[in-house]
């Protein structure tokens, strides 16, 4: 067993960490038909050497894969303005543009890095929104995400997602006779600047975010059976939660991060528990025959989806932590299971099978409807972004494990396969603290 043991995240993406084997791609596969043309206009850089980021491409290709707007190509560009002066609408009219966005990167003293951006309506003439963002250098690819949140909230209401992180876990295949090779990987939102946290040649699965999004929870058999592991991400230190025998899974923070629910078969039959993480104190949610397992927090914390076989066939099931009450939740369908809550408390997303295939759906909790995202054959693990906008899940791309997103209205679907070996276990990070 390896790991990172004294990290510093942020050092560590600065100094090239990235470099593994497990980066993700982009390949955009479904946009809406009608996206919103939009030019992001190569930032200015008003420094020395070389701009620490290309900012505008950033927010381009952020833009770009929500599905929602058409970037203009550079190539096809009239003008490169870097201020308002610099606008001439008629170039951008000529090109059916809606919306240009222009910006400056600069250094002022012992600010470190300052990304300014200006975005005007072409159609009106008129600049709509500006602002900046600053920080330190090592993390410009993470200020020009910032930017694209605010492009795109401004233009469609929602917050945006793009200066967020994702944990998967990526396999190499071993040779003949070998283990496989297990890491468990940090990148931001795109797939870029990815850090393995930790590496091992026993598996790794079902990893988790603390809702302050400074620690990750997962499982591995690095001590011959499963067990729990929660790992700050700023230090690398790593504390095992579980050891007990049989099965230890299904690690879910509670919404205040004071508690973490899981599944142990510690008397002999899977069910829910509750762990205090400050005491290490057990206490036991259900109490059941069938199988109880994946468990899910709702967002105000009252109440647990998890999935069980106490109906005949794995379905989702809600567990109100006040009163004890357990009701059935899922009944279109012979299976529904790994369901997860988005932070408006009314989508789940959950794996759905649907004439042997199983997809990804969406399951409306107040009408009761369920609505088939995906269409590939072999989809799990979903995860929600922190906005609700976009579900990431794992599928297979021929024989090869790969992440895939898609819009939660199914409108716009993206794929992030990796550049070798396969990809599976996707976890979202809540929005992040600066």
């Amino acid at each position: 067993m390896k790991s990172l043991a004294v990290v510093i995240l942020n050092i560590a993406l600065l100094l090239g960490a990235a470099a593994t084997r497990a980066d993700l791609t982009i390949e955009i596969t479904q946009g809406m038909d009608n996206p919103t043309a939009i030019a992001v206009v190569p930032f200015a850089w008003e420094g020395s050497g070389s701009a620490p980021v290309d900012a505008a491409q950033v927010i381009d290709d952020d833009l770009a894969r929500s599905g929602q707007f058409a970037p203009i190509a550079r190539t096809d560009m009239l003008g490169l303005p870097s201020t308002e002066q610099e606008v001439f609408y008629r170039d951008w009219r000529a090109l059916d543009t809606e919306y240009l966005l222009i910006g400056r990167l600069s250094t002022p003293p012992g600010a470190g890095l300052r990304i300014d951006y200006e975005l005007f309506d072409v159609l009106r003439q008129s600049r709509v929104f500006y602002g900046y963002e600053s920080g330190p250098e090592r993390d410009a690819r993470m200020l020009a995400h910032r930017v694209a949140d605010k492009i795109y909230e401004h233009l469609t209401g929602i917050p945006g997602a793009f200066a967020t992180r994702l944990l998967y876990v990526s396999v190499t295949r071993g040779g003949p006779g070998e283990k496989d090779y297990y890491r468990l990987t940090l990148a931001d939102s795109d797939g870029a600047q990815p850090l393995v946290l930790l590496e091992s040649r026993e598996p790794l699965l079902a990893p988790t975010w603390s809702p302050d999004g400074k620690h990750v929870a997962y499982v591995s058999f690095e001590t011959g059976r499963p067990a729990i592991f929660r790992q700050e991400l700023v230090t690398g230190k790593r504390e095992q939660l579980t050891n007990f025998q049989g099965l230890n899974s299904g690690p879910a923070w509670s919404p205040d991060g004071s508690t973490m629910a899981m599944v142990l078969s510690k008397d002999g039959n899977p069910e829910i528990y509750l762990m205090n993480l400050a005491s290490k104190q057990l206490t036991r949610v259900t109490n059941h025959y069938s199988i109880d397992t994946e468990p899910a927090w709702m967002p105000d914390g009252k109440s647990l989806l998890f999935t069980s076989d106490r109906g005949g066939k794995p379905q989702i099931y809600r567990y109100d932590l006040g009163t004890g009450a357990t009701k059935r939740v899922t009944f279109e369908g012979s299976y529904n299971a790994r369901a997860r809550v988005a932070q408006d408390g009314r989508n789940v997303v959950l794996v759905h099978q649907q004439d042997g295939d199983f997809h990804i759906a969406l399951l409306d909790l107040v009408t009761n409807r369920m609505q088939i995202l995906t269409s590939t054959a072999l989809d799990e693990s979903p995860s929600i972004a922190p906005n609700g906008s976009m579900v990431l899940y794992a599928t297979k791309a021929g024989d090869r494990g790969i992440l895939a997103a898609v819009s939660v209205d199914g409108g716009v679907k993206f794929r992030l396969p990796s550049r070798e070996g396969d990809v599976r276990e996707p976890a979202w990070s809540p929005y992040l603290k600066r």
